[in-house]
């Protein structure tokens, strides 16, 4: 991987390209990031990239953490990620990151925490059949049969029961940078990407390109 970035999802709008085709998409402000340690086999065992991304009060940093982006000459950083860049070696702490490092027809996948729905059923968390809806059914919107009581005797792992339905890392594979906008640090992504506005969403060069 030569390419990763940290960004905010600032929502979905539309734009139309040069043969006049609407394309929906998903607006990201793309940093910028700032590289605030260098990671090296010698120091570390690995080599890698830590990126800084997103304004937080010196305040709400413990000390260590402080005195990190210090060291480096940044300011405090809402979130810090690492990044295993083949060309690790080739940043210095302190070096911005902007969004100019993707251009138009690039291929990349996000990553980010999807929306939160709360207790949900198993018709809305899996998509499963609901019962006849007639007044003398007693059997609506329940999930239906857990399994046979005397052989297997139990219920096997994986079964699609109500509970706790999003809030988790979602990966978007291989979507499409449709324009950056360089000036403003934006890049726009053909398509949904995961999560809610104002959340952190990493993208990098796609893996199955």
């Amino acid at each position: 991987m030569k390419r990763a970035i940290l960004t905010t999802k600032v929502g979905m709008t539309q734009i139309f390209n040069d043969e006049g085709v609407l394309i929906p998409v998903t607006v990201l402000q793309a940093g910028p990031c700032v590289v605030t340690q260098v990671k090296t086999c010698e120091n570390d065992g690995y080599s890698a990239v830590q990126v800084g991304f997103g304004e937080i009060r010196e305040k709400l940093v413990n000390k260590p953490e402080t005195g990190h982006f210090k060291k480096a000459g940044v300011s405090v950083k809402r979130y810090v990620k690492e990044f295993k860049f083949e060309n690790s070696e080739e940043y210095v702490a302190g070096q911005e990151i902007k969004a100019d490092i993707f251009k138009e027809g690039d291929k990349i996948d996000a990553t980010a925490t999807s929306k939160g729905k709360g207790f949900q059923g198993a018709i809305k968390r899996h998509g499963q059949s609901r019962g006849p809806m007639g007044h003398g059914s007693k059997f609506h919107r329940h999930a239906g049969s857990n399994g046979a009581c005397s052989d297997p005797s139990k219920v096997f792992k994986g079964k699609h029961m109500p509970g706790h339905m999003g809030a988790v890392q979602v990966t978007t594979q291989n979507l499409e940078v449709v324009k950056v906008d360089i000036e403003n640090n934006l890049i726009l992504v053909k398509g949904a990407v995961p999560g809610p506005k104002k959340s952190m969403v990493e993208i990098r060069e796609s893996v199955k390109a």
